[in-house]
């Protein structure tokens, strides 16, 4: 992904997020309002505990996602709150482990050369189900205040790839990749002023199940995503 459709994205969802939050709150105090808001993110995944130091990221391992978190308030001032929700995410994990599959067993090495090696993946797209913790200092009449949502999030993945791209044409792979666990979850972290957000995620679990090995260890690392995330009421 481009730095330039990156700058976009943000773009696009800065201005979405500005209109919507005007549009819904221009019709004045309403002491029963809610903070149910589609929500929309981009992020960096870093990978940490790489099973070795020759083991390096390589590439824009990016997440986005995207979906809606219906609101709950709970007390009387309506500032404080649960979020449970539902959206989709799609996770891109870059590093120089080359994943193959032969006879339905999958194995993995590492390149520690980029001379035949274009780039290598796994690749998830998932439907997830986030649940916060939420604290505002919103109310019916004012669009720009302070937020910080801290929560837990569970992603079924639908899909589960590894991708190699080679320098060769004819070597390219791409394939399902069942070592991926197919439950992913974490701690979430959101928070920010007005449009601006910060968007924090930590898996509690390795994205490979115990089975996938690498020189007769275990590939346990696990992604932390540091982005940005835009809320649309």
């Amino acid at each position: 992904m481009g730095k330039s459709l990156f700058f976009l994205i943000i773009f696009f969802f800065s201005a979405l997020s500005i209109f919507g939050q005007e549009a819904n709150l221009s019709a004045g105090n309403n002491s029963r309002y809610l903070e149910d808001q589609f929500y929309a993110g981009i992020a960096y995944n870093f990978l940490t505990d790489l099973p070795s130091d020759e083991t390096i990221q390589r590439n824009l391992s990016y997440n986005i996602h995207f979906g809606f978190i219906k609101d709950i308030p709970i007390n009387r001032k309506r500032n404080f709150g649960l979020g449970v929700g539902i959206g989709y995410d799609t996770n891109s994990y870059y590093s120089n482990i080359i994943a193959t599959e032969i006879n339905s067993a999958i194995n993995y090495q590492l390149s520690v050369s980029s001379d035949s090696l274009n780039r290598s993946k796994f690749e998830t797209h998932s439907i997830a189900f986030p649940l916060e913790l939420r604290w505002r200092t919103s109310n019916a009449e004012d669009y720009k205040f302070w937020r910080i949502y801290a929560g837990v999030k569970a992603e079924y993945l639908f899909s589960r790839l590894s991708v190699a791209r080679f320098n060769s044409q004819n070597e390219n792979l791409k394939f399902t990749n069942n070592d991926i666990s197919q439950w992913q979850y974490g701690l979430t972290l959101n928070f920010g002023y007005n449009t601006w957000n910060i968007h924090l995620y930590y898996s509690l679990a390795p994205l490979l199940k115990g089975s996938a090995l690498l020189d007769n260890q275990a590939i346990k690392f696990r992604p932390l995503r540091v982005g940005v995330v835009f809320y649309i009421l």
